[in-house]
């Protein structure tokens, strides 16, 4: 007898599914009924809770997705109110997190500016936990239309309550030698001013005005760049865990502690904004047209959601970056080195407009000092006024080459622009890609 090969998959009944999600959905249901009866008896949502109400939305969702629920117009509005629900959870976690964690991170915060991160995380929470319980009343109700039964069971939430640590073993690790330690941490410091330069080019600022959020998200601020920016600096902290923490350097500069600090904030509060951003471009009727997208628009606040994007995720990841910038600078002074290099003139113009400004944007890209030394007399490598004198003076005593001095990386990089001869015949090299943008920016 010769056996017919199974299709690799197969269409079941509405009916039979419904068996199916009956017994997949009992972890979700029990989770957030738990969590529809938590604000009653337990104040704020904790971390851990958090933790599992995005692991069961996770599981239940994967089921109906593996099982093609949202191609179905029975399911799909359950399965977007699944995922909705999902979604706004995640941001929920990582904004408690940052909370639970705010007294480990050893940030330099003024009292005032404490306070108001506090409050304004603790609007976020609420608006959050708001939206969760009003999609999952549509959970609810969907269900039942589609004849799901919802039992009342839930988890116990003791199971979830948080822990309060205050008590750690001794540290008696030998801490760890890491080669190349103070290269590596200019290296990492320079990223950071990198995190600042692309959000500051951004150009957002906080704003109440409707309209222009809805400018913002997602036209100027979208999933995809966030992430972009959540990802870089998300290596920048795992340098630092890598090469930097628990080891003697650390112990030595106390302010590098300081700095994991304003790494890890803007992290934690991009990772809650992809989140709100995500939902907004997945589920809101503005962007994505169909029934369930008009339910969840009218059970979430669209002004109150792009406000906490913006005003919240986005305003304090600018402001701890530009806190760590700060921070970054201060380290940086302490491990910069000090060099000498004696480099060509421009040829055959010597230091006229093109390689003057050229120079000039690589001293202000690092925010460091430099100058070119001629016959004793120092002239400051940042001003092209300055270094047109300089060329004049060069000019006329016929000298082939120039003694700058400073900041290493200054130096270095005024090497590669000299061998490429300040750019008088070519491009700008790979190496000084950087140049391209400040000089588009200068002319602009």
């Amino acid at each position: 007898m010769t056996l017919e090969p199974k299709p690799l998959i197969q269409i079941i009944s509405e009916e039979e599914f419904l068996i199916l999600v009956q017994e997949a959905s009992i972890g979700f249901f029990k989770a957030f009924n738990a969590f529809k009866e938590w604000p009653r008896h337990r104040g704020e949502i904790t971390r851990k809770f958090y933790s599992n109400l995005i692991q069961e939305a996770e599981l239940f969702e994967s089921f109906l997705d593996e099982h093609g629920a949202r191609e179905n117009k029975t399911w799909a509005r359950f399965t977007e109110y699944v995922a909705s629900i999902r979604n706004l959870v995640k941001a929920g976690f990582f904004i408690r997190h940052l909370v639970d964690r705010y007294p480990f991170y050893h940030l330099r915060d003024s009292d005032e500016m404490k306070s108001r991160f506090f409050s304004d995380a603790s609007e976020a929470l609420a608006f959050i936990d708001r939206s969760v319980l009003n999609l999952y009343e549509e959970c609810i109700d969907e269900a039942r239309k589609n004849h799901l039964v919802v039992l009342p069971d839930s988890i116990d939430p003791e199971e979830f309550s948080e822990i309060e640590v205050n008590k750690r073993l001794p540290k008696n690790t030998k801490d760890e030698e890491v080669l190349d330690q103070e290269d590596r941490i200019i290296d990492l410091l320079e990223k950071m001013n990198t995190v600042a330069r692309l959000m500051e080019d951004l150009n957002v600022v906080p704003t109440r005005d409707v309209g222009e959020l809805k400018r913002l998200v997602p036209n100027r601020i979208d999933e995809k760049s966030t992430r972009n920016l959540m990802n870089l600096v998300h290596s920048i902290q795992s340098e630092f865990d890598t090469y930097i923490k628990s080891t003697p350097i650390e112990q030595k500069h106390e302010s590098l502690k300081h700095l994991r600090g304003y790494i890890s904030v803007p992290l934690h509060l991009l990772e809650a904004m992809i989140w709100l951003i995500h939902f907004y471009e997945r589920h809101e009727d503005e962007i994505r047209k169909g029934e369930a997208k008009l339910v969840i628009s009218s059970r979430v606040n669209k002004a109150e959601l792009l406000s906490h994007i913006v005003n919240f995720c986005y305003f304090y990841s600018l402001c701890y970056v530009r806190e760590g910038l700060k921070l970054s600078n201060e380290i940086l002074a302490t491990f910069v080195k000090t060099v000498r290099y004696e480099l060509p003139v421009p040829d055959p113009l010597g230091f006229h407009a093109r390689p003057s400004t050229y120079v000039s944007l690589i001293v202000r890209r690092y925010d460091a000092d430099a100058w070119l030394i001629v016959d004793g007399e120092k002239y400051d490598a940042r001003s092209v006024m300055s270094l047109l004198q300089a060329g004049g003076v060069l000019a006329d005593k016929g000298y082939r080459t120039a003694v700058f001095e400073g900041d290493k990386r200054i130096l270095d990089d005024l090497k590669i622009l000299a061998e490429h001869n300040y750019c008088e015949e070519t491009g700008i090299p790979d190496q000084l890609a950087y140049l391209r943008t400040e000089r588009n920016s200068q002319e602009t």
